[in-house]
């Protein structure tokens, strides 16, 4: 599970082997690329710090287009006018053409329609999932520049309704983040739940930073529901759900990926858990997921098993194979552009470290492509610039969590068939 790591310890001796590597390599340019991630929560920080050992990798594989790299990071604080701010901020001042993040769709949303869409900058995110990227794209109006490596709320929401009917909840409850992501997971339970015969007593939206959530759970428990999903973040998931328990709810409980945190669970205390079920997506079972699993363990002393780990790495890696692809003072449409070069599924396979990236450059120098094996497996986005991936059912233990069960892509793509 999370371990809280000193970040400016963990950055300053990602910034000194960057440098070492920099010198090793006699290169005499830098190049900026920009992360917007909530590094003053404690899920947010390793999120960052694994995507800054993803940069450490390339760097000491020689860097991308012939420059080292350094990621400017900026806190989004988990909230909307934040994050916007600060990716302005990469995008006028530090001029950067990638953008790493957001992690919460509501942040990353506002991020691409006013900056970086207008800015011509590819933001490659690690874990927004909400569907209404996918209606925009659709449309036409993310101009071929979003991609994320984490799969849509379809697969959180569908595992969701598969752990109610699994485990015989007729009635549920349902509390969620009023922001994009919470409202896009809402009418997605709706659906689904309804799908395996489970009735949703009500859903309630929940806002950032109010005194007290007793009227919104008063009108979630009035259904009297045998359970309660929660699409929430730790905070106001903590806040809202000791409201529940002081006023008789029950602790069968649902949880999104969200509340796969150390904040949740130790401040909404273990006694109350045991009977609460998370959902997530997943590695799947592969020698590249494997081989990334070693790696964080090696750099990190921590397994790596908080939310969006293996995907942060992966979308820090494909930005930056992507620029290597499109070649030094590329544009971003030319680095999205890119990412099909390495992503190609009959490309040149390439693992996810140093020597693969160095062997990625070989390929791509000489015209071909790279099928790139990460954290996560191939990755493969479609034309929107989703993907999909296997998923898990966990729950809370002492030390962290424990995987309850395992969906393979395959299975994942059959049971949200069946939804329909």
């Amino acid at each position: 599970m999370l371990k809280i790591r000193n970040l400016s310890a963990a950055f300053g001796l990602a910034l000194g082997l960057a440098f070492a590597s920099g010198a090793a390599h006699a290169q005499d340019c830098t190049t900026k690329i920009g992360a917007v991630l909530p590094t003053s929560v404690d899920w947010g920080r390793p999120i960052a710090e694994t995507a800054q050992f993803a940069v450490d990798q390339v760097n000491a594989a020689g860097g991308a287009a012939g420059c080292q790299i350094e990621m400017v990071l900026r806190d989004t604080q988990v909230d909307p006018k934040v994050g916007v701010d600060a990716a302005k901020a990469l995008v006028d001042l530090e001029g950067v053409k990638v953008l790493l993040g957001a992690v919460s769709s509501g942040v990353s949303m506002p991020i691409l329609t006013s900056v970086t869409v207008p800015g011509d900058v590819l933001q490659m995110s690690c874990c927004s999932s909400s569907t209404a990227f996918t209606g925009l794209a659709e449309e036409g109006k993310t101009n071929g520049l979003w991609f994320r490596t984490f799969a849509t709320t379809g697969v959180q929401s569908a595992v969701g309704a598969k752990v109610a009917a699994d485990k015989g909840y007729k009635t549920v409850a349902v509390m969620y983040k009023n922001d994009d992501w919470g409202q896009d997971m809402a009418r997605q339970i709706a659906a689904d739940f309804a799908a395996v015969g489970v009735e949703v007593t009500s859903s309630v939206a929940i806002n950032d930073g109010q005194p007290s959530y007793r009227a919104e759970v008063t009108e979630a428990l009035s259904g009297q529901p045998e359970a309660l999903y929660l699409a929430l973040y730790p905070a106001e998931g903590t806040a809202a759900v000791r409201e529940w328990l002081s006023l008789g709810g029950t602790q069968n409980m649902i949880l999104a990926n969200a509340l796969k945190s150390d904040e949740f669970r130790d401040n909404v205390g273990m006694q109350y858990l045991g009977s609460a079920l998370g959902t997530d997506t997943a590695s799947p079972r592969s020698e590249s997921a494997d081989a990334f699993r070693a790696a964080y363990m090696q750099r990190f002393d921590s397994e790596p098993n908080g939310p969006g780990l293996a995907n942060s790495y992966d979308a820090a890696m494909i930005a930056l194979l992507a620029m290597e692809a499109a070649g030094k003072d590329a544009s971003g449409p030319d680095i999205a552009a890119a990412v099909a070069k390495v992503t190609d599924p009959s490309g040149t396979p390439v693992t996810a470290d140093t020597a693969g990236f160095k062997a990625a450059k070989g390929v791509l120098a000489g015209g071909g492509t790279v099928m790139f094996q990460g954290a996560t497996g191939n990755v493969r986005f479609d034309g929107n610039g989703d993907v999909s991936a296997p998923a898990v059912v966990w729950s809370f233990s002492d030390s962290g969590t424990e995987e309850v069960e395992y969906m393979s892509l395959a299975d994942v793509d059959a049971f949200v068939a069946s939804l329909k």
